[in-house]
């Protein structure tokens, strides 16, 4: 039996995306956007649309909330890194790729050749989703349901 393409592909075309890049300062190309797809903040609840582009990663952090991924296009890259700094394990993920865990891993995320797209649900009950980290792992900003949903609200505006 072979596989057939189905033909579907997620429209992404009339969301709003919130850019994010890097600086030199990080070290390594950031380039992502995020979507907001729904949420409840009573719940503590938020799903997000993340795309890579090519070869770029996001900010080096930790998930603070459950998080469940599905890749929905490309290749999506995670590199677990250890409180010394380095790569401990380095998880390779296809497009139909799917993922749940608790909060607390440290790591970096990135698109492959051709970038990624992947669905994040997560859930934590305090609103707190995952926070952007230093190269020792000092906290450099905490991302919210709430930072989250103000971002999207201005983009609407």
């Amino acid at each position: 039996m072979t596989e057939k393409d189905s033909g579907f592909r997620f429209d992404t075309n009339d969301l709003r995306w919130i850019h994010y890049d890097g600086s030199p300062r990080f070290g390594y190309p950031i380039d992502y956007d995020i979507a907001v797809l729904g949420h409840d903040e009573d719940l503590g609840r938020l799903d997000l649309l993340i795309r890579w582009a090519p070869d770029a990663y996001c900010h080096f952090h930790r998930h603070v909330a459950t998080t469940t991924s599905l890749v929905l296009e490309g290749e999506h890259h995670v590199i677990d890194i250890d409180n010394d700094g380095n790569e401990v394990h380095h998880d390779i993920r296809p497009a139909g790729t799917y993922c749940s865990g608790p909060g607390g891993d440290v790591h970096m995320e990135r698109g492959g050749p051709e970038g990624s797209l992947v669905l994040f649900s997560m859930h934590e009950p305090s609103g707190r989703m995952f926070e952007v980290l230093d190269s020792d792992h000092s906290v450099l900003a905490e991302n919210t349901i709430e930072s989250f949903i103000e971002q999207d609200r201005e983009l609407a505006s």
